[in-house]
């Protein structure tokens, strides 16, 4: 991507949508886009902390590992997603490793350089405060779902939560969650078993609060999700 590329993609996050063209630039300028390959990693857990990125194409996956190399996804991107949300005003490593699961088109931005032009311009200082306040307040409710919920709720709330980042809302307003997601994976998101999330989707289709069509996505309405929470 050339310059006027790069700060189209930009314009299109809510970080930059109101920025003017001088304070974009001072974005563009210090940016690069590149290109990643599917199964490839964009950093590695533990690597010095150098960049923030911005997607334009394609979908990343967050996810830790402990010391006998059992994943935890932290969170799965899309385009318009910026990470790491750590990155800001922050020295060390990153903390989780992040996998390309669909070819992506990036723009970097090295956090230094990054860091001045928010020290530079205090609006768009707190614009990124505000995007980390959102994110902290999100990962502050997943914590308390793993703390104060059981396996069977936690699986509800993630799968409500996912369908609102990833699903499309049907015209009946019941949701569609592809089945890009394993149920390893879902396992993966909130410290469980297959086994248990196998189980617990066999008993929601039971009860009917899900359904699957015939590519084995997940149809489902959100609201009888959230009222089975409270049951």
């Amino acid at each position: 991507m050339n310059n006027e590329q790069i700060k189209n993609v930009l314009s299109e996050f809510s970080l930059f949508r109101n920025l003017s063209d001088d304070e974009i630039y001072k974005i563009v300028d210090i940016s690069i886009s590149r290109e990643w390959n599917k199964g490839s990693h964009v950093f590695l857990q533990d690597e010095p902390l150098e960049n923030v990125y911005f997607i334009y194409e394609g979908k990343i996956k967050i996810y830790k590992t402990d010391l006998n190399g059992k994943e935890q996804i932290v969170s799965i991107l899309k385009k318009g997603d910026m990470f790491p949300h750590v990155g800001f005003f922050r020295k060390g490593n990153y903390p989780a490793f992040s996998e390309v699961l669909e070819d992506a088109i990036l723009v970097v931005v090295p956090i230094s350089q990054f860091e001045k032009v928010l020290i530079e311009n205090p609006e768009l200082c707190i614009k990124v405060f505000k995007v980390l306040g959102e994110k902290i307040v999100d990962l502050q409710e997943r914590l308390e779902s793993q703390i104060l919920n059981n396996t069977y709720q936690q699986i509800i709330k993630l799968l409500i939560r996912l369908g609102r980042e990833h699903g499309k809302e049907l015209d009946n307003g019941r949701i569609l969650l592809k089945a890009e997601f394993t149920n390893r994976d879902l396992a993966n998101m909130i410290g469980t078993t297959r086994e248990t999330v196998s189980r617990t989707l066999t008993r929601l289709k039971k009860e009917q609060l899900i359904e699957t069509d015939a590519s084995n996505d997940l149809i489902f309405d959100p609201y009888l999700l959230d009222e089975e929470l409270f049951l």
